[in-house]
């Protein structure tokens, strides 16, 4: 097998990897994403793949406050299709259903 994957056999003789979020259910409805970095958009899902790589739609990018880099605004700016690569791909969540919440540790000192 892995001479197989050396001399750069065919995909279909290799292996189906299967990814470990199940994706397919928020298909064409609205997911917010956060990447490596600190950027979030919020987009429809479109597509996605095994290794988290996203197509997403009608993408708007939460843009952030220019005194605290940290803090997000509720502006956003349109960036429309976007193909996310997944190595930069940290959370993915539906926007119906869920709702943010403060911080309890926040002020612990």
């Amino acid at each position: 097998w892995l001479k197989c994957i050396c001399f750069g056999a065919p995909a279909m003789s290799r292996p189906h990897s299967k990814s470990v979020i199940e994706l397919e259910r928020f298909l064409n409805t609205e997911v917010r994403v956060k990447f490596a970095g600190g950027r979030e958009v919020k987009g429809r899902l479109k597509g996605h793949d095994a290794v988290a790589n996203l197509v997403l739609d009608d993408t708007q990018e939460y843009l952030r406050d220019p005194d605290d880099p940290y803090k997000l605004l509720e502006e956003t700016r349109n960036l429309g299709l976007v193909v996310a690569r997944g190595t930069s791909v940290m959370l993915i969540c539906p926007v119906e259903g869920t709702e943010e919440i403060a911080n309890p540790f926040a002020g612990a000192e």
